[in-house]
């Protein structure tokens, strides 16, 4: 198994199932779980982790919900994303923060602070959940230094412990 340590695993109520999948979809512009779906709410070792059925689709980090890499494979939303040239690719899968220049393309959306998930440009494969630190017409322009600071991304203990 994986190094993530799950404690306090508790089953939602339907009314906070609905209301955490109303934020999510109102996030990511596409249906997420529903409150008939068995859905648990649990501490890990560096954030809460959501739980649909026995898969970890989300994580709730400086108290704002999001999918992780496994719920974005599974619901595709486009909204929310950045995409990163191939030569980014290793180095975001390996756990690096995303830097400027390796910035192909930005949802426009996208707040300084927000969440956002990362996709390569050849598949648009998800790669990396992470944190801007400038907005999304900002990180379009390629600036200089960091741009994205990672927090889940293919690979760590959070993948893993879905394998």
């Amino acid at each position: 198994m994986s190094d993530i340590m799950i404690r306090k695993r508790k089953r939602m109520r339907e009314k906070e199932i609905k209301n955490l999948s109303k934020e999510l979809q109102e996030l990511f512009g596409v249906p997420v779980f529903d409150e008939k779906d068995a859905v648990d709410m649990a501490e890990s070792t560096d954030f809460k982790v959501i739980f649909v059925g026995q898969d970890i689709l989300g994580i709730v980090y400086e108290d704002k919900p999001f999918l992780t890499i496994r719920g974005i494979l599974k619901y595709r939303p486009s909204a929310k994303s950045v995409t990163v040239d191939m030569g980014a690719v290793p180095f975001v899968t390996n756990g690096a923060d995303v830097m400027g220049p390796g910035i192909t393309d930005a949802d426009e959306s996208v707040a300084e602070g927000d969440l956002v998930w990362i996709k390569d440009i050849k598949n648009g494969a998800p790669l990396a959940i992470g944190k801007a630190l400038r907005s999304g017409t900002e990180l379009k322009q390629k600036a200089g230094g960091k741009a994205i600071k990672t927090i889940h991304y293919v690979g760590d203990k959070l993948w893993k412990s879905g394998e």
